[in-house]
C-alpha cells in the first residue's frame, strides 16, 4: 500500500516516495513479520490515523512500516514542530496521534512540543528509535540510552504518563496492555515508546490482542442527589475550560436549568456560547472584562469549575473569583492543582458529562436565573481606517468578521499576539486554541498543520513575528498541499517583552529584530501571502487568505504605538516579586 500522507479532502496525495535506503528494502522485503509490523497495526487498533516526524537511521524500519499502514504520514521539519503539529490534530479530532523521531538529539528536539501536548491534555504517542543494548556504552553515533539522556525521558514522570524502553520483543504486550488503557481515559496521555533499531526488525508472532481495562469515576446516585441540593440552596456561579470542551451542550443546558452565570477560562472560551445572557466574561491574562468584580456583584456563594486547573493565565490567582463557599471542581485527576488554597474546595473525582448528567436528573424544576448584568467587553473596534502601519485592534475586529464568524478554527500563539485576541475576539463555540500551561512559542505557527491536516474547518494561526522565525513548518504545508494560513503580528520586535519591560520600568534588553518580508520567506519555499502595510488592505487580505486552496501567509505590519492589554501579567509579575527570593 502506498505512503497515505493526506487527509479527504484536504492534503493533495503524496507520490510515495520514502525516506529509506536500498539496503533496508532489501532486509525488509521478503520478510517474516516483525515488531515493528504488530506494533503498527496495534497503533491502529489504538485509532491513530495521522503520524508527524523526522525519519532517520535508527527509526527506519518503523517508519517503513508506517508507511505501508492506513496511517497518514506527514515528513516534518524539525521535530518539536512534529510535536506541536501532532497536538493539534488530537484537539482537532480527538484521535490519538503519533510522533516519530530518530535517537539522540531528535528525541530532545521533540521534548518541546510533547511538555506542550502533555500541558495542554493531548494524547500523544512518541515513537523514537534508540541505541541496540549490545551497542550501549560503546560511543555509538548519537547514543541514546540512560547513560546518555536523562532517566526521565525512558520512565514515567514529568514529561510522560508512560514510557518504555522496549528492548525485548515480549515487552510489546505490556506496551500494548498499558497504551490502551492510558488511551481509555477521558484525561490526556503523553506515551514514549523507544525502540531500539535491533528490536523493530526483530520475528515476533502477534499474540490475542490484549483487552484494556478503564474504570470511569462517577457520582453515585444519594451523592448527586445531596450535591444537587446543595448548589439549589444558593447562588453559584460555573467556571468553565477546557476540559469542557466536549460537552458544551450539557454545560449549557445545565446553566440555563440553574439559572447559574458563566465564567470562562481563556482556553474555554466558547463553550459557553459568549452571546449568550447568562455569560458573564472571560477570566485570566488580557480578559476583556472584569469578572472579579461580576462574581462579586452576583453575591455568590459557590463556583463549579468544569475542566480548568486554574492556572496562573487562567485565573491570575484573582481571590475575588472565588466566592467565601469554595469550589466544587470537577476533574478525573486526583492530582489536579489547588490553586486558591485559602478557599475550601470540594473535588469531585468525575467525568464532566458524567457530573453534568447526574446534576440535571437531581435538579428537578428550574431556577429562576439573577437579573442580567451587562459585562463590558473591551475597547470599542476603530470605527474607519488610517494611514499608516494596522492597529491591532482594527485587525482583531476583521478577523471576527472573517474568521471567527464564518467558522474557522483560530490558533494563537502566545504572546501580545494572544493578548489582543483574547481582549476583543468572541467565541459562540469552541474553536479557538491558545496554549497557557507550557506557554512555548511556536505552538500554533507549527501546530496549525496538524490542525488543518485533519480537519474539515479552515485553520488560521495568528502569530508574532518572533514565533514565526522561531519555529514554523511553511515547507511541510507546501510539501503536502496543506490549507492553513498565518497571519503575521509583524512589528519588527518580541512585542511582549518590549512592552511588559517598560511597563515594569526596565529597559528592554535586544527585544529588536530587523525587519522581516514573511511573504517573501513563504514564496521561498513555494507558499503564497499578501504583505499588509495599510489598514485598508486587512479586509481584502484576509478574505484572499480564507479563500486560498493551499498555505497562505498574511504579513501585517502592526502599529508599535499601541501597547498590548498585558498589564495584569506585569502586575503580577510584580505581586510575585522579580528578583526577590520566595521564604
Amino acid at each position: 500500500m502506498p505512503n497515505k500522507v493526506v487527509s479527504p479532502g484536504k492534503v493533495k496525495k503524496e507520490s510515495g516516495e520514502h525516506a529509506l535506503t536500498s539496503a533496508v528494502h532489501a532486509v525488509a522485503q521478503p520478510r517474516a513479520t516483525r515488531v515493528v509490523d504488530v506494533f503498527v497495526r496495534l497503533l491502529e487498533g489504538l485509532g491513530v490515523t495521522h503520524a508527524f516526524g523526522c525519519t532517520g537511521g535508527t527509526i527506519a524500519l518503523f517508519c517503513e512500516a508506517l508507511a505501508q499502514s492506513n496511517v497518514q504520514v506527514a515528513q516534518c521539519r524539525h521535530e518539536s514542530g512534529a510535536a506541536f503539529a501532532a497536538a493539534e490534530a488530537f484537539f482537532a479530532t480527538g484521535h490519538v496521534t503519533v510522533v516519530f523521531t530518530t535517537s539522540g538529539p531528535s528525541i530532545l528536539n521533540a521534548l518541546n512540543g510533547l511538555m506542550a501536548a502533555r500541558t495542554e491534555g493531548a494524547k500523544v504517542i512518541l515513537v523514537s528509535g534508540s541505541t541496540p543494548p549490545r551497542q550501549r556504552g560503546r560511543g555509538a553515533f548519537q547514543e541514546t540510552s540512560t547513560r546518555t539522556l536523562p532517566r526521565s525521558v525512558f520512565t514515567k514522570g514529568s514529561i510522560f504518563d508512560y514510557a518504555i524502553d522496549l528492548v525485548d520483543p515480549e515487552d510489546l504486550d505490556e506496551a500494548a496492555r498499558a497504551l490502551e488503557e492510558g488511551l481509555a481515559g477521558k484525561s490526556g496521555f503523553v506515551a514514549h515508546v523507544a525502540l531500539p533499531s535491533s528490536v523493530q526488525g526483530h520475528p515476533f508472532e502477534p499474540r490475542a490482542a490484549v483487552a484494556g481495562s478503564h474504570s470511569r469515576t462517577t457520582l453515585r446516585g444519594e451523592d448527586a442527589a445531596a450535591l444537587a441540593a446543595t448548589l439549589r440552596s444558593e447562588p453559584f456561579g460555573i467556571w468553565v475550560g477546557f476540559g469542557a470542551r466536549e460537552d458544551a451542550d450539557l454545560v449549557r443546558a445545565f446553566a440555563e436549568r440553574a439559572g447559574a452565570p458563566v465564567i470562562a477560562s481563556p482556553r474555554g472560551r466558547g463553550i459557553m456560547p459568549e452571546n449568550h445572557p447568562l455569560f458573564v466574561g472571560v477570566t485570566g491574562l488580557a480578559s476583556p472584562s472584569d469578572c472579579g468584580h461580576a462574581v462579586a456583584a452576583r453575591r455568590l456563594k459557590r463556583m463549579v469549575v468544569l475542566g480548568s486547573r486554574l492556572g496562573e493565565f487562567t485565573s491570575l490567582w484573582d481571590e475575588r473569583l472565588v466566592p467565601e463557599g469554595g469550589i466544587v471542581q470537577v476533574d478525573v485527576d486526583a492530582e489536579v492543582p489547588r490553586a486558591f488554597p485559602q478557599r475550601p474546595r470540594l473535588l469531585i473525582r468525575a467525568e464532566i458529562r458524567d457530573f453534568l448528567t447526574a446534576m440535571l436528573e437531581h435538579w428537578g424544576s428550574p431556577v429562576a436565573a439573577a437579573p442580567h448584568l451587562a459585562s463590558t467587553f473591551g475597547e470599542t473596534p476603530p470605527a474607519s481606517c488610517r494611514p499608516g502601519p494596522v492597529r491591532p485592534q482594527l485587525l482583531m475586529a476583521t478577523l471576527q468578521r472573517v474568521v471567527v464568524e464564518a467558522g474557522a478554527r483560530l490558533l494563537v500563539d502566545c504572546g501580545n499576539c494572544f493578548a489582543w485576541a483574547n481582549t476583543h475576539l468572541r467565541f459562540n463555540a469552541p474553536r479557538y486554541r491558545v496554549s497557557l500551561g507550557w506557554g512555548s512559542m511556536g505552538q500554533a505557527t507549527a501546530g496549525v498543520i496538524g490542525a488543518a491536516m485533519t480537519s474539515t474547518d479552515r485553520c488560521v494561526a495568528l502569530v508574532g513575528d518572533g514565533a514565526m522565525l522561531m519555529q514554523n513548518e511553511l515547507s511541510t504545508a507546501v510539501k503536502y498541499g496543506v490549507p492553513a494560513v498565518w497571519v503575521v503580528l509583524n512589528d519588527a520586535q518580541y512585542g511582549m517583552i518590549e512592552q511588559g519591560m517598560r511597563a515594569g520600568h526596565l529597559e528592554p534588553v535586544e527585544t529588536q529584530i530587523p525587519r522581516v518580508d514573511f511573504v517573501a520567506l513563504a514564496e521561498s519555499v513555494g507558499a503564497r501571502g499578501i504583505s499588509v502595510r495599510e489598514e485598508r488592505e486587512v479586509d481584502a487580505a484576509l478574505r484572499a487568505a480564507m479563500s486560498a486552496t493551499g498555505p497562505f501567509v498574511v504579513d501585517v505590519h502592526i502599529s508599535r504605538d499601541e501597547l498590548a492589554p498585558i498589564r495584569s501579567r506585569v502586575a503580577a509579575l510584580e505581586t510575585q516579586g522579580v528578583g526577590k527570593i520566595d521564604e
